[in-house]
């Protein structure tokens, strides 16, 4: 006998991210596949991360923590954005989180709801709007033009900006573009924001990963560092993604109500992570420094190679690990060929849809992928561009 499921209204009409759906089917590609649809550092957490976590382990720090966080990681987490942004941050204004996915999450919980907008510029990190979503706000997508390369566009975004809106997110590095905004947009953005009551929401988790412009934090930037939000992660800068450890930083209320809402879903992050957390921090710097190295090489690489193809174009990246491929001549839906081109060419690739409307027409590459299995990856798009294209 069967019977009618229930699900909730929220539900209806959810398809997950698109990122997910290629990551899905390349799992499944029966072949050798060059996979540049991972987000994530290709490098193992360095060892001296490691055997932190793993002496907390032997010594029973398995136990729960504070809905906080560890005080001292919180401390040291304070410290660091203290020392590295001059933003006067106290472990009071730090909660520890299970990676940035959930500082964003509870972050956005705390100060938007029903009846408000939240302004969310695409091409942008594809959660947001569905995080937006979860908190019953509406979200306002705000595509940024393509013209300029998806720079930020202050004004633009401001005149999106009323007296409903509780937060405009903002990441830089951007995801999937690798812009890191202007200063003095960015100082702008948070000033009109400010003036609307409305906060900041910024996803800096690439804050390390920056080759061109400054790493400063938009909490060191804006005026009024008080409506400011900041969301970072150990998951890029440190190669710790599978370790799901993060940190959402702003004034002590919204903190408070950050970790009351976080008692209902994870309650607190793993022991075990937050003392790898501590490792990486209070450890050496320079396995970390080689990574970005290693990156930007990559990206040089990449670009040379791009340059050289006839109708296809690409943002120039100054932060992040990503290509963003202007692929419109190809002339199909962009999903399509993303598809296309894992099935019949054996390189997996995200689509710019993936990232909202602004999305259409691109691709985003990961050059988070050794420099051999990247250059076989973009030789099979150039086949795909001589085939088709010519």
């Amino acid at each position: 006998m069967s019977r009618e499921t229930r699900l909730a209204a929220r539900t209806e009409g959810a398809e997950g991210s698109e990122i997910r759906i290629m990551f899905e089917r390349a799992q499944a590609y029966d072949g050798d596949l060059v996979r540049l649809e991972i987000g994530e550092p290709d490098f193992d957490t360095p060892a001296h991360v490691v055997d932190g976590a793993a002496e907390a382990a032997r010594n029973g720090d398995t136990h729960y923590t504070s809905t906080y966080g560890v005080q001292r990681l919180r401390e040291a987490i304070a410290e660091r954005i203290a020392r590295e942004n001059g933003v006067p941050v106290e472990a009071d204004d730090v909660l520890v989180t299970v990676g940035a996915i959930e500082a964003l999450t509870v972050g956005l919980l705390s100060v938007a709801g029903p009846g408000d907008e939240v302004v969310v510029l695409t091409p942008g990190f594809a959660n947001y709007t569905a995080q937006v979503e979860l908190t019953g706000a509406e979200p306002v997508q705000v595509p940024l033009p393509a013209a300029t390369g998806f720079d930020l566009d202050h004004e633009l975004v401001a005149d999106h900006v009323t007296g409903d809106t509780a937060a405009v997110i903002l990441c830089r590095p951007t995801n999937p573009t690798g812009r890191v905004y202007d200063e003095s947009d960015v100082r702008e953005l948070a000033r009109v924001a400010a003036d609307h009551d409305a906060y900041v929401v910024a996803d800096e988790v690439y804050e390390k990963l920056t080759y061109e412009g400054t790493r400063r934090s938009v909490a060191a930037i804006a005026d009024d560092p008080e409506w400011v939000l900041s969301v970072n992660s150990f998951s890029k800068s440190y190669a710790m993604t599978g370790w799901r450890l993060g940190w959402l930083a702003g004034s002590t209320e919204v903190i408070e109500a950050a970790q009351v809402l976080r008692q209902a879903t994870t309650l607190c992050p793993s022991s075990v992570s937050q003392a790898a957390g501590l490792a990486a921090l209070d450890g050496p710097s320079d396995p970390f420094s080689e990574m970005v190295d290693t990156y930007e090489e990559r990206r040089e690489y990449a670009l040379e190679r791009i340059r050289e193809w006839p109708e296809v174009e690409c943002v120039r990246p100054e932060g992040a690990f990503y290509l963003f491929l202007d692929v419109t001549a190809f002339e199909r839906p962009v999903m399509d060929l993303a598809l296309h081109l894992l099935e019949e060419y054996g390189v997996s690739t995200t689509p710019g849809t993936a990232f909202g409307a602004g999305g259409e027409g691109f691709l985003r590459l990961s050059y988070a992928i050794d420099i051999d299995r990247l250059g076989t990856g973009l030789d099979r798009i150039e086949r795909a561009i001589e085939t088709e294209l010519r």
